[in-house]
């Protein structure tokens, strides 16, 4: 499949979006859930919620682990590549968004980080357990 430039670029942004924010799902769920577990939040406790926040915390260490990178980052790569777009020739959107996302670090930085905030993730499942799906 042959991309215009254009449509290429709109399509890597439109991933970048969507890596940031699930970056502050995957992020900002975990304080909510410990601050909503002990003022009470019934949201907070949603199975279906915290099995997905977890999955995705859990497929995000093992990537690590593997050291591959995330697949939304290839596939965004990619889209750049076949937009023509240099290494610092970026839109608005990916100029800002790509602060937000990376840094640069060791690798090893990297697993430590995400190995330590899924164990986080982890233990939240038992401090504010989810409530049983009702079907």
């Amino acid at each position: 499949m042959t991309l215009s430039p254009t449509t290429a670029t709109l399509l890597a942004d439109a991933i970048l979006a969507l890596h940031v924010g699930i970056v502050v799902f995957v992020v900002g769920l975990l304080p909510l859930v410990l601050l909503g577990g002990a003022l009470g939040w019934r949201w907070v406790r949603h199975f279906g919620l915290r099995l997905t926040h977890l999955g995705l915390m859990g497929f995000i260490a093992v990537q690590a682990w593997l050291g591959q990178l995330c697949p939304l980052t290839v596939w965004e790569q990619d889209l750049r590549r076949m937009a023509g777009q240099g290494s610092y020739q970026e839109s608005f959107i990916e100029h800002w968004l790509s602060r937000l996302l990376y840094w640069e670090a060791p690798w090893w930085v990297f697993v430590a980080a995400y190995t330590a905030f899924a164990a986080l993730v982890a233990l939240a499942w038992w401090w504010v357990r989810p409530r049983a799906s009702s079907r």
